[in-house]
């Protein structure tokens, strides 16, 4: 079965990570010898063949980070407009023609491959959107179906794919994956680990 492309988000500011800019969460060191967007590269890397990393300009290390990984890593010069910019980026470099985009962030270091491949599944058998849910709660990463590229070129601004999936019918895909809910905003949220 033909996969969907991966896109990994990774281009955020992280002020409230650290105000002052001076860390970016997404380099912390996360599990054993690795980093937070380390972890999401490899665990989407591991579902998708496939996978185009969106930084913002000037991220270097990050994008190091990624390439080492596996990525083919992009820089979106409108990265500080919001997610929205990212991601029109991410699927305009995808095109012309793949059959749908698994949406992942890379501060979401948890999410199993196993939850990724059922959402690649959901796209396959049909679905436009998919999306994880834990005990009916929905959660990251998210699917799109090729039918959705329309749509997901017309993003913008600071709120990513939410639009679409507040006014688009999304398949729920029941996974045992807490992960999908945890992503790292704090250095709180990496003492939790």
């Amino acid at each position: 079965m033909v996969t969907p492309v991966g896109i990994l988000l990774a281009a955020g500011r992280g002020a409230r990570f650290d105000p002052t800019g001076a860390s970016d969460k997404l380099l912390a060191p996360y599990g054993p010898g690795g980093t937070v967007v380390g972890a999401s590269a490899r665990h989407l890397l591991a579902a998708v063949p496939h996978v185009i990393a969106v930084v913002a300009p000037g991220a270097d290390a990050v994008a190091r980070e990624l390439e080492a990984a596996g990525c083919t890593v992009t820089v979106c010069p409108e990265a500080a407009q919001g997610m929205g910019a990212s991601l029109v980026h991410a699927v305009r470099k995808s095109l012309p023609a793949p059959l749908g985009w698994v949406i992942a962030l890379g501060d979401m270091p948890d999410v199993l491959p196993s939850t990724i491949e059922a959402l690649c599944d959901a796209i396959a058998d049909g679905a436009g959107i998919a999306a994880p849910a834990m005990h009916g709660r929905r959660g990251n990463p998210v699917a799109f179906g090729p039918g959705q590229r329309d749509a997901l070129l017309a993003l913008g601004g600071d709120e990513g794919a939410r639009g679409l999936l507040a006014s688009q019918d999304v398949t729920l895909v029941e996974v045992p994956d807490a992960g999908i809910f945890r992503d790292i905003d704090t250095p709180g949220d990496l003492r939790a680990v």
